[in-house]
């Protein structure tokens, strides 16, 4: 299945791209979502409309989970579904920035198959199959397996250091932030940063392509309370995440104060 779904989904990621990259960050109509769901753009939409149309097309027997689609229950009764953020970082989007990305995955029976996160302002394709490695603009990637120290370089919002999530003190890290969740991921798995983090409850759509490049590139990725993630569920978000090396992965872990979603 990877074999012959990644190469629609590395294609597709490309035709998207030029799509987003067709409006200008700032000029791009943008308005909020009900009920504090963030903004959206018309970028976001057109994305969403090319991504259907290509990949339904290509795939009409798979389900389809997107953020800017109306949640259905008819993918609960596929296998096999597409997982889709048009614009993952979409404030980013607006401000202007090329720290945007557009993610895409297929997951089948709740595990990830096959994604492609595309960054089309910095030309960065990352693309992974399942059993068949991590890639970037085509060259393998590894995670690094370094352990925990003040100089580990871990992507996590400064909320997630406050100490009530913590037993004892917060970590002693190096904190950086990007604001597409699925580029942290995939910065993780490229080895630029030994980990990343988010604690709260995490749509699904922001982590399934990024969640295969980092475990085919040899890293380890949780929920926050170790569990591994599953897809397409029926309300679709993951109880946090936690993706790192091994040995970062669990020193992280072990820290954290567990808690129900």
């Amino acid at each position: 299945m990877p074999a012959a779904d990644l190469p629609l989904l590395t294609d597709a990621a490309r035709i998207a791209g030029r799509v987003a990259t067709s409006f200008a960050g700032p000029v791009a109509r943008a308005w909020d979502k009900p009920g504090g769901a963030g903004p959206v753009t018309e970028a976001d939409l057109a994305v969403n409309d090319v991504l259907m149309s290509t990949l339904r097309t290509a795939r009409p027997d798979y389900g389809w989970l997107s953020e800017e689609t109306e949640d259905s229950t008819h993918r609960l009764d596929r296998d096999t579904v597409f997982i889709i953020d048009p614009i993952d970082g979409t404030r980013s989007f607006v401000e202007g920035s090329r720290t945007w990305a557009i993610s895409i995955a297929v997951a089948h029976q709740g595990r990830v198959t096959a994604a492609a996160v595309y960054l089309p302002l910095r030309d960065k394709l990352y693309a992974a199959g399942l059993g068949t490695g991590a890639t970037l603009n085509g060259a393998s990637l590894r995670a690094c397996a370094a352990p925990m120290s003040p100089a580990s370089k871990v992507l996590a919002a400064r909320p997630n250091f406050e100490p009530a999530n913590w037993q004892g003190a917060a970590p002693q890290v190096d904190r950086h932030y990007r604001p597409s969740l699925a580029y942290r991921l995939s910065l993780v798995g490229e080895g630029r940063f030994d980990g990343m983090l988010t604690l709260r409850p995490s749509w699904e759509w922001d982590i399934a392509a990024g969640a295969l490049i980092v475990s085919e590139a040899g890293g380890t990725i949780t929920d926050r309370t170790g569990a591994p993630l599953l897809f397409n569920n029926p309300h679709p978000t993951l109880n946090g995440v936690v993706a790192a090396g091994d040995s970062l992965h669990s020193a992280l872990l072990g820290r954290l104060e567990q808690q129900s979603a």
